[in-house]
């Protein structure tokens, strides 16, 4: 696409930017102007407007800033757009815009802030806008968290309605036709003898026009796309296997590079011996990295062969050798000195301890857990001596720039992002190391574009991995209700490893060692969870859903103790204790969905969780057969609350992927490290749910909600505890840790 010319409008909202040989329109909430590009000679107070959509002789381009990895992120931002601006997505390009702070992510602050303050209310109020502000500043352009919905819901259709109403300016200017008598199909301007304008004709009119800012936008009654099956602008080429990914890209003259790192991920690397690798055919030469050596060749293949034939003295990791020890530091944060938050603490859970004789107790646990996206990592960069440039899928293009450019020695906005198709993603690709590793090599090669590309093994056994933790709950029942609940947990901070690779810390609780935990929708009377920071261990970082990943089997299967010790149902419990309208109402659904009904008998069993998690209520019910060959996993029901279901069936696939997601890694999953090497490197040892394993599911998503969210991470917290309960109702075995098949086995 064309780059921007520099422009700036005071006090703009919304607005259009004249590009070379066509137009912008776009939306952009700051007040204070970003250090980028695009501000280059604004003046103080100025504006610059962002843009979202580019109208010019070759059509209409959609930008889509948030990262596709699988979700379908593009195809719905486009259709938001699309909405508005009265174009059909066939008609239509999309592509992700160069990396800009004003692309910085609008709904990222929502779930932090709840953590800060009580929910609801003035304080609430304004830690939201003081974590915008921060956020703002820094331009977090991030992918994640579900919020590409939330993020664009309301900016992005406000883009394509002031695009809209400026190109009806523009026919009204060109044939001196009334606004009131211009309306917009399919790309067009309809004038009232039924003739037509293309936007594309009327775009050089549109660039010198000042947009309306205020303008209403269409009720869901007028919707054409919203709330429609749509079919995804990439299903085609992803059918038909045309679909480049990151991996698939190539550049004129690069060169193609494997690394070795330290197989105990973070230790020194002593020395090396590269003198067989570097007479071996293709390879052009072996360079020294940050933790280990690049070899650079004429393939892929050739690098990765020469790469073995590499001989190194290693240092130890810088975490515990084995397993035991990890599980052990866990053990021992359980104390007041790593006490981290404790955000929920109604009525008084030691009184209720004290005046009970029945404590029931429990201790949970859940393992490192690794990313493994179908598609391994890679990147393409060529440094200049003066500029840089990336191709590369990733959620952080504007923590790629900053990277590049220090490794480079030039300004960040001289690199250029080229953001590409993901093969999936589970959070793998908010890190940028292998794009950091490339640009070490290509500077090293000035002029060179250098392809990067990881083996399986290695992008496994070098991922930073979902967090180890543990959770200790107490709790007591009276008269056959849960009247008391303490729940503890412990894991070291996501937060603070992730951020730390990025050069940047983050004061305060860490809120993801709680999150699906302290804000369950429970009024239970006497009810506390805290969390303990737990002291680093082996790196890791955001895995889908996060927190809440582990913490959602935690909380709900100390619960499901809870409500058996009470002789309650699980279901019926929960929809006494629950004190939400919306969470209540998605209990309800997946109660009539499932017809639940209590026990089952005869070796079947069903388990219900509901999770909140990123804003959404997520309830689930599982049911298991128990059979000769094990555990066999018939149906699951899902029912979800995200305010509007925007695509009925690209939402009703990210539910199932999600469900069978968490089933999966609940199931078999886990990475285990010794002497500090991660064991397990391919599907072979880290194997997920086969597909004779995968139950039928039904989705059902609630619009109750005033709230517009996303569903990409929620179905996954609640998948877990409900296996766990269906397969103790179906066999009485109590599952505390996963993965489950270390203690039952599955048909």
């Amino acid at each position: 696409m064309s780059r921007l010319k520099t422009i700036t409008r005071r006090g703009f909202l919304i607005g259009s930017v004249a590009l070379a040989g066509g137009v912008a329109f776009g939306a952009y909430m700051v007040t204070k102007p970003h250090a980028n590009p695009l501000l280059e000679g604004a003046g103080q107070g100025d504006t610059a407007i962002t843009p979202y959509v580019l109208i010019n002789a070759d059509g209409v381009t959609l930008i889509t800033p948030r990262a596709d990895k699988g979700q379908g992120a593009y195809s719905v931002q486009a259709a938001l757009i699309a909405e508005e601006l009265d174009v059909e997505l066939d008609q239509i390009r999309v592509d992700p815009g160069p990396p800009s702070p004003a692309y910085w992510n609008t709904a990222l602050a929502d779930e932090a802030a709840a953590f800060m303050v009580p929910s609801g209310g003035r304080a609430e109020r304004v830690a939201h806008g003081v974590l915008s502000a921060v956020m703002k500043t820094m331009g977090m352009q991030i992918t994640g968290g579900s919020t590409t919905v939330p993020d664009g819901f309301m900016k992005l259709r406000q883009a394509g309605a002031v695009a809209r109403e400026t190109l009806k300016l523009a026919a009204a200017q060109k044939t001196g036709t009334a606004m009131a008598d211009l309306r917009t199909e399919a790309g067009r301007v309809i004038l009232p003898d039924g003739s037509s304008l293309s936007y594309m004709e009327l775009a050089p009119i549109a660039a010198d026009i000042t947009p309306p800012q205020e303008i209403a936008l269409r009720e869901p009654s007028e919707w054409r796309l919203i709330g429609k099956p749509m079919r995804r602008i990439d299903i085609v080429a992803k059918s038909t296997g045309t679909q480049n990914f990151g991996i698939d890209h190539k550049v004129d003259g690069m060169v193609h590079a494997a690394i070795v790192l330290n197989p105990a991920q973070g230790g020194p690397m002593n020395s090396f011996d590269a003198s067989e690798a570097l007479t071996m055919r293709g390879v052009r030469d072996v360079v020294q990295i940050t933790g280990g050596v690049a070899v650079i060749a004429d393939n892929t293949w050739r690098a990765f062969q020469a790469a073995s034939a590499i001989r190194f003295d290693w240092g130890p990791a810088p975490f515990p050798a084995t397993m035991d020890a990890h599980w052990e530091t866990l053990s021992n944060s359980f104390t007041e000195e790593f006490e981290d938050s404790r955000q929920r603490d109604d009525g008084d859970v030691d009184i209720s301890f004290a005046e009970s004789a029945g404590l029931i107790s429990a201790e949970y646990r859940a393992p490192y857990l690794a990313h493994a996206p179908l598609e391994p990592l890679s990147a393409i960069v060529r440094i200049d001596n003066d500029a840089a440039e990336v191709w590369t899928g990733t959620q952080v293009p504007r923590f790629i720039q900053k990277n590049v450019g220090r490794i480079a020695g030039i300004e960040a906005d001289k690199v250029t992002v080229h953001a590409l198709y993901m093969g999936g993603s589970f959070g793998h690709r908010l890190e940028d190391e292998v794009v950091k590793q490339a640009a070490e090599i290509a500077v090293k090669m000035k002029g060179t574009p250098v392809k990067l590309t990881y083996s399986r093994e290695q992008d496994m056994t070098h991922d930073f991995p979902r967090q180890i933790a543990m959770a200790r709950m107490r709790g007591v029942v009276r008269n056959g209700q849960v009247d008391s609940y303490d729940l503890g947990i412990a894991m070291p901070s996501v937060v603070m490893s992730q951020m730390a690779r990025q050069e940047l810390s983050v004061p305060g609780p860490d809120s993801q060692i709680v999150a699906g935990a302290w804000d369950q929708p429970f009024a239970i009377p006497n009810h506390r969870v805290t969390g303990y920071r737990a002291l680093q261990l082996a790196p890791i970082s955001s895995w889908r859903s996060v927190g809440a990943s582990s913490n959602g089997f935690f909380y709900n299967a100390g619960l499901d103790e809870l409500i058996h010790a009470a002789g309650a149902d699980p279901l019926t419990e929960r929809i006494r204790l629950c004190d939400d309208d919306e969470a209540r109402k998605v209990l309800e659904a997946v109660g009539e969905m499932s017809g639940w009904d209590g026990v089952l008998g005869d070796g079947r069993g069903r388990g219900v969780a509901l999770t909140q998690s990123f804003g959404v209520h997520c309830a689930q019910v599982v049911e298991v057969t128990s059979t000769d060959a094990g555990i066999r996993i018939e149906k699951v029901w899902v029912a979800a609350e995200v305010g509007t279901v925007i695509d009925p069936v690209n939402f009703d696939n990210l539910v199932k992927g999600g469900v069978l997601f968490g089933l999966g890694h609940a199931m078999n999953c886990e990475i285990t490290y010794t002497d500090g090497i991660a064991d397990q490197s391919n599907f072979d040892t880290y194997e997920g749910m086969r597909m004779h394993q995968c139950p039928v599911i039904e989705v059902r998503g609630l619009e109750n909600g005033a709230r517009v969210l996303g569903i990409g991470e929620p179905p996954v917290p609640p998948a877990a505890p409900a296996l766990a309960g269906a397969i103790f109702a179906a066999t009485g075995t109590r599952l505390r840790e996963m993965p489950f098949s270390k203690f039952v086995d599955f048909a």
